[in-house]
């Protein structure tokens, strides 16, 4: 489980195709801090999973799904990366539960700078649009945010300098595209108030 604070902004030092599939070379100090084989990174939002490291880097493997669920697949040499660990057992939640699952892709629309701060639209996929309400959370590229305002195919966030100055957010311009992760607590609720409509909870 992660929480959508980015610990460091990464880099890809390299890109193999395998097929339907890609290995990954990522740059971060940070995250690789006794980092093993096995271990969990989260990168733009997607749960990853390290296959080796060596010093500051590490790689891994990124399926055909994952592919085709994220934006991953636009990734090149050089692409800068939000990269967080898993939380420790008994560390502070300081953003909200993220799974590093995406649920969909969206892209960035528009930018409207303040002196101390940033607006950004972001388009939503339909299918998302229910889970995502007015002052609730949603994770952007693996970053957990406050919604600002809903729309029904789009929502908007507040940025700070923080998050302008240490996660892709700062560089991304309109027309990139991002990976979104709804709040998989909505995500439960709808299931379970769903069973109860149709009795199938009872049934269980």
């Amino acid at each position: 489980m992660f929480t959508g604070i980015v610990e460091e902004l990464g880099e890809i030092t390299a890109v193999e195709t395998l097929g339907d599939s890609c290995r990954f070379r990522l740059r971060g100090p940070v995250v690789t801090q006794g980092a093993r084989h096995g271990d969990s990174i989260a990168v733009n939002g997607v749960c990853l999973t390290v296959v080796e490291h060596e010093g500051d880097e590490f790689t891994a493997d990124v399926m055909a799904e994952t592919l085709n669920r994220s934006s991953l697949g636009v990734l090149a040499v050089g692409s800068r990366v939000n990269l967080e660990r898993p939380m420790a057992v008994g560390g502070r939640l300081g953003g909200h539960i993220v799974q590093g699952h995406v649920d969909g892709t969206g892209e960035v629309l528009e930018r409207k700078p303040s002196e101390n701060w940033e607006l950004v639209r972001i388009s939503l996929p339909a299918d998302l649009s229910r889970y995502v309400v007015e002052k609730g959370s949603i994770t952007v590229d693996g970053i957990s945010l406050t919604v600002v305002d809903a729309g029904p195919d789009h929502f908007t966030v507040s940025l700070i300098p923080t998050t302008l100055a240490l996660t892709t957010l700062g560089i991304k311009q309109p027309g990139d595209p991002v990976n979104l992760e709804v709040d998989v607590i909505a995500k439960y609720v709808e299931r379970m108030l769903g069973d109860r409509a149709t009795g199938e909870g009872a049934a269980r």
